[in-house]
């Protein structure tokens, strides 16, 4: 039997989460979710949109309800939004069941990342830079809780995904690998 029934990918935005776990999901054979892309499927809204219109209490309530129906599953990649780390019983919910790990990249890396993006409502306006420094170590303590860590800032996305396999694999038996 498994020790880990799903993977979980968190950190900061423009991290690697969709992208490693795309690639993830289909090394290991589940499901790949992205926690934002159901969000706004669900709800008709843009992440942007949720954040303007109903706030961000709105979204992290939505955002909480996922986790607990996501953690009830088995099978699956979940790529986290950056900011699921902020109530700890979404890490705590994922870890009864999934390998969390947290993915890290500096600041320079994901201002790069995300430079062209504009569905990242935390970067809105002048002074992303000054934004995600300010974000990154606001949640610093909060990373640095999830034992697993892989810093993707020089790291190709097969790397990572390598890196988590490898994390996933030694959570297993050798029986429940085959």
């Amino acid at each position: 039997m498994a020790k880990f029934s799903n993977i979980v990918l968190v950190g900061f935005m423009g991290t690697g989460k969709t992208s490693v776990g795309g690639l993830v999901a289909a090394r290991s054979g589940f499901k790949f979710i992205d926690m934002d892309d159901v969000i706004q499927r669900r709800t008709g809204k843009t992440i942007p949109v949720i954040f303007s219109e109903d706030g961000e209490p709105k979204f992290r309530s939505l955002e909480r309800a996922l986790v607990r129906e996501l953690s009830e599953l088995s099978g699956q990649v979940i790529a986290a939004g950056g900011g699921i780390v902020l109530n700890p019983d979404n890490i705590a919910d994922f870890e009864r069941t999934g390998l969390v790990v947290c993915l890290l990249a500096s600041a320079e890396v994901i201002l790069k990342r995300t430079a062209s993006d504009t569905g990242r409502p935390l970067l809105a306006g002048e002074g992303k830079m000054d934004k995600i420094i300010r974000l990154l170590e606001a949640r610093k303590k909060l990373y640095e809780r999830i034992p697993h860590h892989i810093d993707t800032t020089d790291l190709s996305v097969e790397e990572v995904a390598n890196g988590i396999m490898s994390l996933f694999g030694r959570g297993m038996t050798p029986m429940s690998i085959l």
